[in-house]
């Protein structure tokens, strides 16, 4: 009896000093809060909307403890100086394209595109199973941010023209509204290159500072009002048949993030990826309808201007290889992802099926 008593006490004490344990600590996630600048207006909603959809899944993923608040262009930095905000350190993140940035490093451009380059698919397909992902982290490494691919609008046209252009003497002189590779290319074509944010775009064409300008696709120039401005609306957009959009984050802030942060960070940027081209290729087919019906001239470049941009672009990207070791660097390995997908693109394409469906 003694020992059972014995016993129930020895029991009895344990549970009087457990009880008298502090309860565990509730772990839980810092609630923090970024800004993020972007490169486009609000009126462009598949763009700046995108966005939105990013912050909106960012929060949904933590519980409302990580928020991104999304900006406009020039609602704290100018459109066209989203990167410098982020390296800096002035914000957070940023979205926006890689090759407004060309001054600062050629190879930027491979986070767009390249004239004459990857469809959209081959584009996403080189960022996540292609090395492109890796190849352009290292790059952002030494301007302190790391990347995400956040978007992407497809195939683009070849922009708004306030006369007919059917010659390479046509080009001369034309003032015309061009980032990237594809503006240096037309550039030795004799074309007045600009680079100017989505915004000034309708000012600048109906008032004639600008005699072409080219933005996205159908969809989004239509609610910039380019074809108020100019009648004549050319394709194919060989500069960019389908560029890329990024979501650009400070490093030192990347790294203060929790590791679930960084992951719902990352998963709602590949969200985002797909669902934008998924939305442009949707609202692009029922604004070219509108835009047919309402009078645009629909004008097919000629095969002069197109092959004489091919052979200079060739010869840009050798000679921009030569000289910059870093473009070098993507380029190369870039290249040959390129000649390796033509066999299957060629073979699995749209246009194989179908001409191969004709009597």
């Amino acid at each position: 009896m003694r020992r059972r008593v014995g016993l129930i006490g020895c029991g009895t004490l344990a549970l009087t000093a457990c009880s008298r344990q502090p309860a565990p600590a509730v772990i839980t996630q810092p609630r923090i809060r970024w800004r993020v600048v972007t490169s486009w207006p609000t009126a462009l909603d598949t763009l700046f909307g995108g966005v939105r959809t990013l912050a909106a899944q960012v929060k949904q993923l933590t519980d409302g403890r990580f928020t991104l608040t999304p900006f406009a262009a020039g609602e704290i930095v100018p459109g066209l100086q989203v990167l410098d905000a982020v390296r800096s350190g002035t914000v957070e993140a940023g979205h926006t394209a890689s090759y407004y940035y060309l001054g600062q490093n050629p190879a930027l451009v491979f986070g767009t595109g390249l004239p004459f380059g990857l469809t959209a698919q081959q584009q996403n397909a080189w960022w996540y199973w292609g090395g492109g992902l890796a190849a352009m982290q290292a790059l952002y490494r030494d301007f302190g941010i790391i990347n995400f691919p956040a978007g992407n609008t497809g195939a683009q046209m070849g922009g708004w023209f306030r006369r007919e252009v059917n010659t390479l003497a046509d080009l001369q002189g034309l003032k015309m509204r061009l980032p990237g590779l594809g503006g240096k290319v037309m550039a030795q074509m004799g074309v007045n290159v600009q680079v100017l944010p989505g915004s000034e775009l309708f000012l600048a064409l109906e008032r004639g500072a600008l005699d072409a300008a080219e933005w996205v696709g159908p969809y989004d120039d239509l609610r910039l009002g380019l074809p108020r401005a100019a009648r004549y609306y050319y394709y194919p957009g060989w500069w960019e048949p389908g560029p890329s959009l990024e979501l650009l984050v400070n490093l030192q802030a990347w790294a203060q993030l929790p590791p679930s942060y960084q992951k719902a960070l990352e998963t709602a940027a590949q969200a985002v990826n797909l669902s934008m081209l998924s939305q442009y290729e949707v609202r692009n087919q029922e604004a070219l309808q509108t835009l047919t019906q309402g009078g645009t001239q629909l004008r097919r470049t000629s095969d002069a201007i197109l092959q004489t941009a091919w052979q200079i672009t060739q010869d840009l990207l050798a000679d921009q290889s030569r000289r910059e070791p870093a473009f070098a660097k993507i380029y190369q390995p870039w290249q040959k992802f390129q000649k390796d997908s033509l066999p299957w693109v060629k073979t699995g394409s749209l246009n194989t099926i179908i001409t191969l469906a004709q009597p």
